[in-house]
């Protein structure tokens, strides 16, 4: 298997640092960079497969670059925030993060991260046949989602939400089950995170969201596929 390509971005020297030394150590090559805006022309030029993103940084900050590249790719993002506020860590999964860090961590803990993200975004697909609700289709194999046959642009860790999902309509999933879906190891403190991955994938996929018949939301549980949606 190739050397896979982690994108450090960061403008504190010594976080990059530490985190260089550590994937490396792990076996990753690592590319750097001091903002969003020398980010963006790394991406396009190295191709990384993961990229661990600071959130506040000058210039071009780890939102606007989120923005950006989710524009144009599904590149899967780990998102560091210095401060432990909710709200930092929601609007960074809301642009399209796929996980976050708080600072300070445990660069081993990170790690986990980055290859717990790394699996489930390129592991071979365990069912070989599309899935269907409706009008929504998902084929695990080209890795894409339509609804009425419209192409659904979603980030590594909505499709593989929503895969989990659709795999057994009906059944419901607590936060943590999702978790340990999508992770490989559910985080309690990070089950939060689901529900902003939960209303992002309802704004995708949803006629209405706020009053949403694809995910049906279980309280006090999780949520579970609405099994008997119709295609109208």
């Amino acid at each position: 298997m190739a050397t896979q390509t982690i994108l450090v971005v960061d403008d504190e020297a010594q976080i990059v640092r530490l985190v260089r030394d550590y994937l490396e150590e792990a076996g990753f090559r690592v590319v750097t960079a001091a903002d969003g805006a020398q980010a963006l022309a790394v991406v396009r030029h190295e191709k990384p497969d993961l990229v661990v993103l600071d959130l506040l940084m000058p210039g071009m900050d780890g939102l606007e670059f989120t923005r950006r590249i989710r524009r144009e790719q599904d590149l899967p993002i780990i998102m560091l925030t210095a401060r432990a506020d909710e709200t930092d860590r929601v609007v960074g999964l809301e642009v399209g993060a796929d996980d976050y860090v708080v600072k300070p961590f445990s660069p081993r803990e990170l790690v986990a991260r980055v290859r717990a993200v790394l699996r489930r975004t390129q592991a071979t697909p365990r069912q070989p046949s599309a899935l269907r609700a409706g009008p929504l289709l998902l084929d695990p194999v080209t890795h894409t989602v339509t609804l009425f046959g419209q192409p659904v642009t979603l980030t590594p860790t909505e499709f593989s939400l929503l895969e989990t999902l659709m795999a057994q309509p009906g059944r419901v999933f607590s936060r943590s089950d999702l978790l340990e879906a999508v992770r490989g190891v559910a985080f309690d403190s990070y089950e939060r995170a689901v529900d902003t991955h939960i209303k992002n994938l309802r704004r995708k996929i949803e006629p209405d969201p706020a009053h949403p018949r694809f995910i049906l939301t279980v309280h006090g549980v999780g949520y579970r596929l609405n099994p008997e949606i119709e295609d109208a």
